[in-house]
């Protein structure tokens, strides 16, 4: 006999902290509950004072964070009756995008940029059979095609200018105050469109029984649980690539240029959500050079065997160089965000091939040899 505890995803298990319908059917795949990660060999090596975490949205159901949004964006589309659902994107939420409405026997049209996509995340969207159509243009142009096309056809944008998209990412937050008990110090996070950074602020500030801006999309009272769990909220900090850094250079970066291509947007959507965010908290936006960023992606996999995406790596790149200069307080608890997995995007890595390999012949003795020489 089925268990009645089974966790069937975010939409279910929150759904009193959601703006969606009673009978919403959920269009779900088991999102959510990601680690919380304690980074224990970083914090000793580099002599830093802070009970350091990171939360691994890279083993959500398509590898990123896009799906706790995609969940309650598809949930509510098809609540309403849509048939199909439109983005653009830079690789994940494409991914997500595909996965959802494939689970919700509807069409997924989804707009990339011409290049400068991870084959990964292309490769899911393809193999959950969207509707892939590529545009001459970076990730700017394919939001505003998407924008100008859904106002003539029959699709519901599931981009993070979707309110109910924000609305799942806040549940990260949740969890987060669930697993410490309290809001972190600090949470860092990278940002590109600056949804997510908008999306925990707004689960932070919902956990203490406040509303923020996107809150309030949904009415000045909105019709789900704001009851108080923890009294105080995190300072937020926001990390951008350096070619891709629209809240370093004060307005849109017309031709922005990054390996970390989660984060390559000009133009962030969420711009006065995320201003926000960073002004009540008492946070700030910084930026990370692309070498910098894989850098630290390299670092936090081999020192904490964690393997993320390059964007995702922005956060804790930041997080390391502001602890280390003191913006960060000593004895601080931080929260970075991992925005994706690794194999999203391993082209990345590989890029010099298989560096460090060892070949010998198919024998005892000479993979011995090999052995002791590396361990001494």
């Amino acid at each position: 006999m089925p268990s009645t505890n089974r966790y069937t995803g975010l939409v279910d298990h929150y759904r009193s902290r959601l703006p969606l319908a009673a009978d919403a059917r959920a269009i779900a795949l088991c999102e959510g509950r990601t680690p919380l990660i304690r980074l224990e060999n970083l914090p000793r090596r580099l002599g830093l004072d802070v009970e350091l975490y990171v939360k691994f949205e890279g083993l959500n159901p398509t590898g990123s964070f896009k799906d706790r949004g995609m969940t309650a964006a598809v949930t509510q589309a098809v609540h309403e009756g849509s048939r199909a659902i439109i983005c653009a994107s830079t690789g994940n939420t494409s991914a997500a995008a595909a996965a959802y409405a494939v689970r919700a026997g509807i069409t997924a049209f989804v707009l990339i940029p011409e290049g400068k996509i991870a084959l990964g995340k292309l490769a899911q969207a393809v193999v959950h059979g969207a509707v892939v159509i590529q545009v001459t243009g970076n990730f700017d142009d394919g939001m505003r095609l998407v924008k100008e096309v859904a106002q003539t056809s029959p699709v519901s944008i599931v981009n993070s200018i979707n309110p109910y998209r924000l609305q799942g990412q806040k549940t990260a937050a949740f969890e987060i105050v669930e697993a410490l008990g309290r809001a972190p110090d600090y949470h860092c996070l990278p940002v590109g469109n600056a949804g997510n950074i908008s999306a925990y602020w707004m689960g932070y500030s919902e956990m203490t029984g406040r509303t923020t801006s996107a809150s309030r999309a949904f009415g000045e009272k909105p019709a789900y649980d704001l009851t108080a769990v923890t009294n105080t909220r995190p300072t937020m900090v926001g990390y951008q690539a350096a070619g891709a850094a629209p809240f370093l250079r004060g307005g849109p970066v017309a031709h922005p240029e990054t390996v970390a291509t989660a984060i390559r947007i000009g133009d962030p959507q969420s711009w006065d959500f995320a201003w926000e965010a960073q002004r009540d908290s008492e946070g700030w936006f910084d930026e990370c050079t692309d070498d910098e960023i894989l850098a630290t992606q390299k670092l936090l996999a081999q020192n904490e065997g964690v393997f993320c995406e390059p964007a995702s790596a922005a956060s804790l790149c930041g997080a390391l160089r502001d602890l280390k200069a003191g913006k960060i307080r000593p004895g601080s608890t931080v929260v970075c965000t991992l925005t994706g997995n690794g194999l999203k995007d391993p082209d990345v890595v590989m890029k010099n091939g298989l560096a460090g390999l060892v070949q010998v012949p198919a024998e005892r003795a000479a993979v011995e040899k090999a052995l002791l020489a590396r361990l001494g």
